[in-house]
This record gives C-alpha cells, sequence and structure tokens, in this order.
C-alpha cells in the first residue's frame, strides 16, 4: 500500500515518487503488486487542468516512462485516460513494460468537494485481472460506495478487490469508510485492499487511512493517519479463503485527529507553495492563541512571525496574555500600535473624540490591522493566516479587508466551541496557551467593553443552531422544534443567508466539515429565498 503525499500538477515529482516506491516496493518489501492512489501521476484533484490537452499529453509521457521503467512487480497506477469516447478516470495495471490491464471508474461523484462528471466520462466495464494467477477485482475510490462495481468483480471471479482512492477527511470519515468496506467485504465475501493519499490539497486533507479488511469484514491492518509509507500486507491465498494476518493499530482521538489535520492543511499549503512562513495577528483572544499554537507546531517557530497591533480600547490583559503566549511558544512579538492611524482616520472622516463608537470605527480598526499585517507580508513574502472561526464566518462577525483578510484561513471550518476544546487539546501537551485566554469572555475589544455575547447567542447555542441549519440542512421550523428561540433561530439564519458575500471573498482554509464554506455550500449571493 503506497500512501503518497502528491501534489496537483507536479507529474515530473509524482512520477519520481512512484519511482522510487515501486523500486523500493519490490527490492525491499519482495512485493508481487503495489498499489497507488486514485489519479496518483496528476494528484487530487486537478480541476479544469484536465482540460487542457498539454496536461494530459505531460500524464501520458510520464505514465509511458514509469511503464517502460519498472519490471519485476506489478503496479497499480492512477492516471486520467484519453480516448476517443472521452476522458476516463481510469487506475492501469503495469508489469514488465506493459500495461495488462486498464479499469475506468464506474460511479463519478459530483457533490460536495467533487466535479468528476465535470470532466470525465463513466467507465461501463469491469476489470479483473491476474495477479500471479489470482483474479484481482479493480475499483476507485467512489465505486466503493455504490454495490454494483465489486459486485460486478466478484461476479467475475475476483478472490480480491484492489482500490485506489483520493477520499478527503471530514470528521469521523474514516468510521464512515470503514463501514463501507466492511458491509461489501460480508455481503460479498471478498478481502479489500483500500489505498488512501496522505496530505494538503488547498483546502482539502487526505488523511491517509489506508487498510486492509478481510472477507469477514474485519480490520486486519492500518496504515495510520499521520504520515507518508509503504505497508506490506502478506495475503495467504487460497481456493477458498484469502487469509490477512492481523496487526494492532490505534484511532486517534476526534482532537488530536482535528489538530493534527489543521497542521497538515497550514504545512502543506506553506511547502507546496513554496511560502517562506507565515504572519498572526494575535489580540489576545482564543482564535488567534490557537492559530499561533498549530503555525508554530506546524512550521516550527522560525516560520512563524507574531504581530499584537493594540488600539485604544485594547486591554492591558490582552497584551500581557498575548506577550506570554508568543513567550511559551519560543516567539518575539512585535507590537506595533494602531491608534495612530486610526485616530488619523476618525478625524479625516469627519468623527470627534467624543462621539460614541459605531460600526464604521469598529471597521476602522480591523482595517488599520490588515494594512500592516498585509504591509508586512509584502516586506516578508509571508502570508497572513486568517483567524476567523466558522461561527464568526456564519454570522458574519468579521470585518471584510479586515480581520478577513490574509492567504489562508486556518480555522475557517472551526466551530469557536471547538476553538476551545482544541486549545484544551494543545495545552494537555504542553501548557502553551494562558489561562488568561482559555477562561476570558470572547471579546473583540473594538469598543469599550464590548462582548461577543453583546450581539451574540452563548457560542454551544450559535454553534448548535448553525450545525442544525448547515450541516444538517434542516428548516428553521425544524430548528425550532428542537427548543431554539424563534427569536434566535432566526436572526441568525438572517446573518446566515446575509454574509454570504462576505464568505466568497475568503481564502481558502481547510476544510472539517462536510458543508464547508467554500465548494461544499454554493448558495448564491442575490436571493430571495
Amino acid at each position: 500500500m503506497a500512501q503518497l503525499n502528491l501534489l496537483v500538477g507536479d507529474i515530473t515529482g509524482n512520477l519520481m515518487q512512484h519511482l522510487i516506491a515501486a523500486r523500493q516496493a519490490r527490492d525491499v518489501f519482495r512485493a508481487d503488486v503495489i498499489v497507488f492512489p486514485e489519479l496518483s501521476l496528476t494528484g487530487y484533484p486537478p480541476e479544469d487542468l484536465l482540460l487542457r490537452q498539454d496536461f494530459l499529453a505531460d500524464t501520458q509521457q510520464a505514465l509511458d516512462y514509469f511503464t517502460n521503467n519498472i519490471s519485476g512487480i506489478y503496479c497499480l497506477v492512477g492516471h486520467p485516460q484519453l480516448t476517443a469516447a472521452g476522458l476516463y478516470n481510469s487506475v492501469s495495471l503495469i508489469h514488465n513494460g506493459a500495461i495488462v490491464s486498464c479499469y475506468a471508474k464506474q460511479c463519478l461523484p459530483n457533490y460536495a468537494v467533487f466535479d468528476e462528471q465535470r470532466y470525465f466520462t463513466a467507465g461501463t466495464t469491469t476489470a479483473v485481472p491476474l495477479i500471479k494467477g489470482i483474479p484481482v477485482g479493480l475499483v476507485i475510490c467512489e465505486d466503493l460506495w455504490h454495490p454494483q462495481p465489486v459486485a460486478q468483480a466478484v461476479a467475475l471471479g475476483a478472490k480480491l478487490i484492489l482500490a485506489a482512492n483520493a477520499s478527503p477527511f471530514t470528521s469521523n470519515k474514516h468510521a464512515q469508510r470503514l463501514d463501507k468496506l466492511q458491509q461489501l467485504a460480508k455481503s460479498h465475501k471478498v478481502a479489500i485492499i483500500y489505498v488512501n493519499q496522505y496530505g494538503a490539497q488547498d483546502e482539502l486533507i487526505f488523511d491517509g487511512g489506508s487498510m486492509a479488511v478481510d472477507a469477514s469484514g474485519r480490520l486486519q491492518q492500518l496504515l495510520g493517519f499521520k504520515n507518508t509509507a509503504l505497508h506490506p500486507v502478506d495475503l495467504q491465498i487460497t481456493s477458498n479463503k484469502v487469509i490477512i494476518p492481523p496487526i494492532p493499530y490505534t484511532i486517534p482521538s476526534p482532537a488530536e485527529s482535528l489538530y493534527h489535520n489543521l497542521m497538515l492543511g497550514l504545512t502543506d499549503y506553506i511547502k507546496k507553495n513554496k511560502l517562506p512562513g507565515v504572519i498572526v495577528g494575535v489580540s489576545g483572544g482564543i482564535d488567534s492563541a490557537l492559530t499561533l499554537a498549530i503555525a508554530v507546531d506546524a512550521l516550527g517557530a522560525d516560520k512563524v512571525q507574531a504581530v499584537f497591533m493594540p488600539s485604544p480600547y485594547t486591554t492591558t490583559l490582552s497584551q500581557v496574555s498575548a506577550t506570554q503566549l508568543s513567550a511559551n511558544l519560543g516567539l518575539h512579538i512585535e507590537i506595533i500600535a494602531i491608534t495612530p492611524i486610526y485616530q488619523s482616520l476618525c478625524h479625516n472622516l469627519g468623527y470627534q473624540t467624543t462621539d460614541a463608537i459605531d460600526i464604521t470605527q469598529e471597521n476602522l480598526q480591523a482595517r488599520c490591522r490588515a494594512i500592516i499585517l498585509m504591509a508586512l507580508a509584502n516586506q516578508t513574502a509571508k502570508i497572513v493566516l486568517v483567524t476567523a472561526n466558522r461561527s464568526e464566518l456564519a454570522v458574519g462577525y468579521s470585518t471584510i479587508y479586515g480581520d478577513l483578510a490574509g492567504g489562508f484561513a486556518l480555522l475557517k471550518d472551526v466551530p469557536k466551541t471547538l476553538v476551545y476544546s482544541l486549545a484544551r487539546y494543545r495545552n494537555s501537551l504542553t501548557d502553551v496557551i494562558p489561562l488568561s485566554i482559555l477562561a476570558r469572555q470572547p471579546s473583540a475589544e473594538l469598543a469599550p467593553q464590548q462582548l461577543d455575547s453583546d450581539n451574540l447567542p452563548p457560542y454551544a447555542v450559535l454553534d448548535a443552531i448553525i450545525d442544525l441549519y448547515l450541516n444538517q440542512q434542516c428548516s428553521v421550523a425544524t430548528i425550532i422544534a428542537k427548543g431554539f428561540a424563534a427569536t434566535e433561530v432566526n436572526k441568525i439564519i438572517h446573518l446566515i443567508k446575509r454574509n454570504e458575500y462576505k464568505r466568497q471573498q475568503l481564502p481558502v482554509g481547510v476544510r472539517l466539515n462536510p458543508q464547508a464554506f467554500g465548494r461544499d455550500r454554493r448558495y448564491p449571493i442575490s436571493s430571495a429565498w
């Protein structure tokens, strides 16, 4: 099982990974066959690169090179296949300089983040080639979520299923995959080798989790969720059974899994885009604290720049907390006051020092900070991390061209209540986030004595309503029937709809939910429904 971290469009780099892995599988592990992930030569998802003839030609050239330069092992390689009948999402079984079998994906996902019907033609035939005399069925990712492809392969005599996958992470995804594999294995009495890729591609996280399930549905071997690796699986195949010896494995806790995947999303975005590091505007609040901790854990302190930008309404507690946080993480925090810029803008806009603070003045402060952060980004070539969380983005409790300005929105899909849970998880490893940040009431500090609760319900209530409306697609009436106050529900749903325009201008960020802001949710800005 070749659980690799592939980069979309890096055909040469991906090819080199294939060559190295195949030779290691053959020479070190003495493997008969190596299985690569879905579309492994191009990386997944290649999106509109698939519409370019030169891209397809380069991929074909890489496939030909691999075919001609690897022998002594069967290799199942993922690639787009252009034919007179259309473009297919295919895997080729390669052996000793020849493609001995080619299978085109039959079930093309066209939901959530998947747009495969935009690019590919669905395959119509089943492939059950012989590997060392054993009939083996070939399937690709979404094929496993439908009964027909595996059933067809078994009907043609397949004793083993090899599945190439590019399955992105969402919460509880491993359990869903395993449940599906167990159903298929038990119902068809066939063992399944499931190979997934590892690493991040823009907003998508591929968490690995490659596994071997026997014909009774038992999970016998699990490669894990935190690394790339080659993992040998020894199969004992007789006329009437396939035996997969069990190997102990561990499943990370939900908090550990989410924290690691946030780190992975940031690490690969920086690495794959060849960026020198990140800048975090630290406020003394929980969102920027968690963002900073993840950034340092993922990239190292030498690639993270922390900046504290006090305004006239910033409390001493915020500065002390931000400074202590940075010190705990091995960082020197820069302090750049926005007060002179902010007061100059207020004066130019006709505000008097005795005027009450209005929404314009609040947003001015956030935009003053954005100017400074983006200027530092220009000077250093680093990118600014947006620290806004999913709860704030849902209801628009953030400033467009202010705290929403940046290059990567790390917590874009993390609700506020989960921010606290992840911060506590991080502190369970080493105590870096000060108690003063964890214990204080959330505040944007854009006006005197301001609290988030002045405008929003408690985050536990807010997050529950957001989850029901977005993830579970419940109607307003259904949410109210669950015991939530009608006035609160209607207000929150109104804010979600009203702030669609803000979310559509956000930078990319890590996807954790099946209904994340981004490609999962494509709602019109101008809408009367």
